[in-house]
């Protein structure tokens, strides 16, 4: 079986390509457990004083640390537009969706490793409907419709439709899913595996941008 910093290693690897054991925490909760590590390193580097404060954990390092303090199922996010990777975890799941998130409440909410929404980061996604699902996770070429709805100044909620098409990427493995509409395009990129998205880059929308997602626990 793959050992964990392995996983993460090749986990980082496959991000990049499509981007082109501590202490009982029983009763506290995934956020909890995160936001316990990060209270933990900023008092640490109080303690510390005059010493310099130390350079801020790689992803890589960041991935480690939260596989070693939350037994739960978690995830790593890069968000490209705001310049930062972010562990996520699960807080809730109802049917096929779990919603992941960070101790600040920004959350994603996938299905099988596709997003189909956000929280908490502004300009969210309110769902996504794409067709395109079953295509991406058989790697079967096609065509398929994909309607993202987001909420508008107004309150209401702004249905888009987008024209999409599904087909190889270009490394093995690698399904592209190429859509467009609304005077816009983006281009999806997924990793299958046993029918779960386990990398992958998606388009949250044109404020947010691309987000590229990582299974670090299932």
């Amino acid at each position: 079986m793959m050992n964990g910093a392995l996983k993460i290693a090749l986990g980082a690897s496959l991000m990049a390509v499509l981007a082109g054991c501590g202490n009982d925490d029983r009763g506290i909760g995934p956020l909890g457990v995160l936001a316990q590590t990060a209270a933990q390193t900023v008092a640490q580097r109080r303690a510390a004083g005059d010493e310099p404060p130390a350079p801020p954990k790689s992803p890589g390092e960041a991935a480690a640390e939260a596989l070693r303090v939350n037994s739960g199922p978690l995830i790593q996010v890069g968000f490209e537009s705001l310049g930062r990777t972010q562990v996520m975890a699960l807080t809730g799941q109802n049917g096929a969706l779990r919603t992941y998130m960070t101790p600040a409440e920004e959350a994603l909410i996938l299905r099988g490793g596709m997003l189909v929404g956000t929280r908490g980061l502004g300009n969210d996604l309110s769902v996504a409907e794409p067709a395109t699902d079953a295509l991406i996770r058989a790697g079967a070429p096609g065509t398929a419709p994909r309607i993202m709805r987001y909420y508008a100044g107004d309150g209401l909620e702004r249905p888009l439709q987008f024209n999409c098409t599904v087909g190889a990427g270009p490394r093995a493995g690698v399904t592209v899913e190429t859509c467009q509409g609304h005077g816009t395009s983006f281009q999806n990129s997924y990793m299958v595996q046993d029918g779960q998205i386990a990398v992958s880059r998606q388009w949250v929308g044109p404020a947010l941008g691309y987000v590229t997602i990582q299974t670090l626990r299932p």
